[in-house]
């Protein structure tokens, strides 16, 4: 299937995820299903099969929206990040507590930072799930508290972001930055590759 033009669709709310994508040059616009897709864990569900499961829905969600609102047919990139400690899924804090609770749990650990990606086109579909490691610094209370009364915890899976204020907080990281953020840019190109994307202008 030919692409009709260089741009794909995002399914994404995330502004880290634009701004990655900008980054390498992917020309994008915003899909937005209607229907949200249900984020729970599902009983025993490990960590790497709930964030590849959450991906996959929010990309079928998507596609979905697409041929109901009969949109020029581009291909579709869906991304989730979760972080993990313990084997232990660590989400969006509801409140103040909840976060110093979360950002307690990562003080002085090492924790993982799980992002899959998928991309469709046509009837194709690519994904792959990137896990970073992250240690944070032993903090003490005052500078938790201190971190966890701005707004920055509330809109991040395990209540940080290494772009943000908490990147302070971070001893050392093993893998990928831009994966921690949102987007693994090396695996993200890959898969985009495959669906026919260009990732270097082509000479004149």
């Amino acid at each position: 299937m030919k692409l009709a033009d260089k741009k794909i669709y995002l399914a994404s709310k995330s502004p880290r995820r634009r701004e990655l994508l900008r980054q390498i040059g992917i020309d994008f616009e915003l899909l937005l299903s209607d229907k949200e897709v249900d984020e729970q864990v599902l009983g025993e569900e490990l960590p790497a099969d709930y964030v590849a499961r959450v991906t996959r829905d929010k990309l079928l969600s998507a596609r979905q929206a697409m041929l109901h609102r009969q949109l020029p047919q581009r291909p579709l990139l869906a991304a989730d990040t979760t972080v993990v400690i313990d084997n232990m899924i660590l989400g969006k804090p509801a409140d103040f507590n909840e976060a110093v609770a979360m950002i307690s749990c990562l003080s002085g650990r090492t924790h993982q930072v799980l992002t899959s990606v998928a991309v469709a086109w046509g009837e194709q579909m690519w994904q792959i799930t990137h896990a970073s490691d992250v240690v944070f610094d032993t903090l003490d209370e005052d500078s938790i508290r201190s971190y966890c009364t701005t707004q920055e915890p509330f809109d991040k899976a395990g209540g940080y972001g290494i772009q943000g204020m908490a990147s302070i907080f971070i001893k050392h990281i093993a893998g990928s930055h831009s994966g921690i953020m949102g987007l693994p840019l090396f695996e993200t190109a890959q898969l985009l590759q495959k669906a026919g994307l260009p990732m270097m202008p082509v000479p004149l």
